[in-house]
């Protein structure tokens, strides 16, 4: 049963009021808000750039806005322009109890792919830069690899979960280029014992297979394939650059064959878009079929700068959407508990008919074992490698 009644372009002066239906679902929206009834295929492409919006001279600046003003440019193409970004640390403490890891890696700061759902975009606005700066102006974190190495040398980390990829993508274009994620891994490499985690939405991740591997034999390694949908016409509509879903699925097959742990997740489910009952089976089934070992999804999750900048999106190619999400995360940035309650069961459903778990086995390849320890014991006077 549907949650609003369909909407059809029927002439206004022939329209009547009527009543409200009783809502009975918050997952269904009108199939006429559904893909493919907004928008022609010529219309999924990145958006236009805007003129920097930054909202003080850079005299004006402290911090990592002071940071961003002075790094020089590095290059431009495709519409972005890359900054390299001197920082102080790879490894940034996180204490949001929300999240299951206390350590995160963004080698890059904003992200190319431009899809507008990102929450990440207020990252941008610590920079005093606007969100919807957020794809095309990129920052490239320098000595990425030395300060890495530095940083896990530090006692805060030993046996800690260390997650890449969680505000922007590490493996979007500009890795070609930068490198600062393989380097990062190099580093990772060398250590043992460690507890990483990567999420990107990219098949790029397959260049660097050889340090991966290398990681799972040392360190607990567990890679996720972010995948909204597998319509292709929709994810390019959705996230303008980023690989094709079924690109993403083989990257998965690739990492199992190759002995390395990878799953799905299904991040954001993008209420009236992505949420459909036979959508979300499809991802599953996929899942499943490129050897995943486990499946997970949440609900779309608006901050201030991703509605500001997610609302005219829906406006565009979504209009019977709005105002339904104008209601929902006009306030909050989240959606009703119900609706997310039902979400979260058809998940777990999913993962129940197609065998998959809910979350990587962290440890369970290599328990934590500390350096110091590991000093002590060895007879030889060697250092073993932290």
């Amino acid at each position: 049963m549907a949650t609003f009644p369909i909407l059809r372009a029927t002439p206004a002066t022939l329209q009547r009021p009527r009543k409200r239906a009783k809502q009975t679902s918050l997952t269904l929206f009108p199939t006429a808000a559904r893909h493919g009834n907004c928008e022609s295929p010529c219309e999924a492409s990145a958006p236009p750039l805007a003129p920097s919006q930054r909202t003080k001279p850079a005299t004006e600046l402290v911090g990592i806005a002071r940071l961003a003003a002075s790094s020089p440019c590095a290059d431009a193409k495709r519409g972005t322009e890359y900054f390299l970004l001197p920082v102080r640390s790879i490894l940034n403490h996180c204490a949001s109890e929300r999240v299951p890891f206390r350590w995160t890696v963004n080698p890059y700061r904003g992200c190319e792919f431009g899809c507008h759902y990102c929450y990440a975009r207020y990252t941008h606005e610590y920079m005093e830069l606007d969100g919807n700066e957020f794809e095309s102006k990129i920052y490239v974190k320098q000595d990425a690899g030395p300060l890495t190495g530095r940083d896990l040398a530090n006692e805060k980390i030993w046996g800690e979960h260390i997650a890449i990829g969680t505000a922007t993508d590490p493996y979007q274009p500009a890795e070609r280029e930068f490198g600062a994620t393989r380097a990062i891994l190099e580093q990772m490499a060398e250590r043992d014992s460690l507890n990483v985690s990567i999420t990107t939405k990219s098949n790029q991740v397959l260049r660097d297979i050889d340090l991966l591997k290398r990681i799972a034999q040392r360190s607990t390694l567990a890679v996720n394939l972010s995948i909204t949908t597998l319509r292709s016409r929709l994810a390019r509509l959705l996230e303008p650059r980023a690989p094709r879903p079924d690109l993403r699925l083989e990257a998965v097959r690739a990492l199992r064959e190759a002995g390395i742990a990878a799953g799905v997740l299904a991040m954001p489910i993008v209420p009236g878009i992505t949420d459909r009952a036979e959508d979300l089976d499809a991802l599953a089934r996929g899942a499943r079929d490129a050897q995943a070992q486990w499946f997970a999804g949440n609900v779309l999750f608006l901050m201030p700068a991703s509605l500001k900048h997610f609302l005219p999106f829906l406006d565009a190619k979504f209009p019977k959407l709005s105002r339904q999400y104008r209601a929902w995360y006009g306030r909050h940035g989240n959606a009703p508990d119900g609706y997310r309650k039902e979400i979260t069961a058809r998940v777990e459903n999913l993962r129940k008919k197609y065998g998959l778990g809910s979350r990587p086995d962290r440890g369970a390849n290599h328990s934590w074992k500390s350096p110091q320890l590991q000093l002590g014991l060895n007879q030889g006077g060697e250092p073993c490698p932290a």
